[in-house]
């Protein structure tokens, strides 16, 4: 009990300190006005309360699962907009939404593990710690990885307990989406900034991959704690530890992964890409672009600074980025140059942009979901 107080009095210490940091951020940097480049146009929207929690869109079967901060769950047709089904996790949520299509999962803020099949309530259990990472269901289980990087597994159907693994770690970790992921039959998860492998059945440790090391002269300034969702290119699976490094490991099997390579690189929210670039946002907002094989800079754009920006998405010819202002900047993928750049409702993109083939869906601070087609 006293190393969770200890762990919660710390929690508090770096919300602090990264909030102070946020508040001495200079103004974002205004807009320059842009020739479209290339054509796009929203083709539907939708409504949630709002989103005041970090937001993981699950695309499944042609359907966007997403969720918003009163609990409300939805699954939408992709194309059209149109609704699928709808829920209720009976409480304002933390994290979510984890889903295989059936099952969605999500978390809310009183510890609550919530599993809905097609929109109605199938299960509920608590959790002993906070939880900010969307769920996973895979393989008949649902996994969850709270602030305290514990890793637990359920049964999806009836949500019996069926392992729990806890690795050492620091004593301060990040409050903020961890990494938690599938991986053909490994079940991949981030505890601290090691990428962990673990048998989803057994809950037994596979392998353990470094993407970096602790930078700084105190615990804050050392958190580096693996940011998700991760990317994945193949058998190789790429994140941010936050505020250090970008990097990518190459899981050659069940039983053996490598770091295909790291650069140190500032930054907060998760990577996006493709087989030829890796892209992402630092502290500052200054977007970067690194070869996916090796991991060599390409370019940098620093035209959309202090701007808010959220992870990014690769669609096409073009890297989209959503900022505080619910502008959504497409740029060349190949030099960083603007494109195109499209509005949404005024209020912060939230989490990472969706995409189903050529529809990108963008969700807001605000609870707006707004689908757009680049073409």
């Amino acid at each position: 009990m006293a190393g969770r107080k200890v762990q919660a009095a710390w929690l508090a210490l770096a919300a602090a300190v990264l909030a102070g940091c946020a508040a001495d951020k200079p103004k974002p940097t205004p807009l320059e006005p842009v020739t479209a480049q290339i054509a796009g146009r929203q083709v539907w929207s939708a409504k949630l309360d709002s989103v005041q929690f970090p937001l993981a869109v699950t695309l499944r079967d042609g359907n966007f699962i997403v969720a918003g901060t009163d609990g409300t769950v939805l699954s939408l047709e992709a194309q059209s907009g149109r609704e699928v089904w709808r829920g209720q996790a009976g409480g304002k949520l933390s994290a979510g939404v984890g889903s295989d299509g059936r099952r969605a999962a999500v978390v809310t803020v009183d510890n609550e593990l919530v599993v809905l099949d097609q929109g109605a309530k199938l299960w509920s259990t608590r959790l002993a710690s906070r939880t900010t990472t969307a769920p996973l269901v895979a393989g008949e289980r649902v996994f969850v990885i709270g602030v305290d990087r514990v890793v637990h597994a359920f049964d999806a159907l009836d949500g019996r307990r069926l392992w729990t693994v806890q690795r050492p770690g620091e004593a301060l970790t990040l409050a903020q989406p961890g990494l938690l992921a599938a991986h053909k039959n490994t079940l991949v998860a981030g505890i601290g900034a090691l990428m962990t492998g673990i048998d989803p059945t057994t809950g037994s440790v596979r392998w353990e991959v470094p993407v970096t090391s602790p930078r700084g002269t105190n615990e804050v300034e050392r958190l580096n704690d693996l940011v998700g969702p991760p990317l994945r290119l193949g058998d190789t699976l790429c994140a941010r530890a936050f505020q250090t490094a970008v990097g990518c490991v190459n899981i050659a099997g069940p039983d053996r992964a490598s770091l295909r390579w790291s650069r140190i690189a500032g930054g907060q929210q998760t990577i996006g890409g493709d087989a030829d670039f890796i892209f992402g946002a630092d502290g500052s907002d200054r977007v970067s672009a690194w070869k996916a094989g090796g991991g060599e800079l390409v370019w940098q754009n620093e035209r959309l600074l202090f701007r808010g920006l959220s992870a990014p998405v690769s669609a096409g010819r073009t890297v989209v980025f959503g900022d505080l202002e619910g502008q959504l900047h497409f740029l060349d993928r190949n030099d960083g140059k603007t494109l195109l750049r499209l509005p949404t409702d005024g209020s912060a993109v939230v989490g990472q942009p969706a995409l189903a083939g050529t529809t990108m869906l963008v969700v807001t601070r605000k609870g707006g979901l707004f689908a757009f087609r680049p073409e």
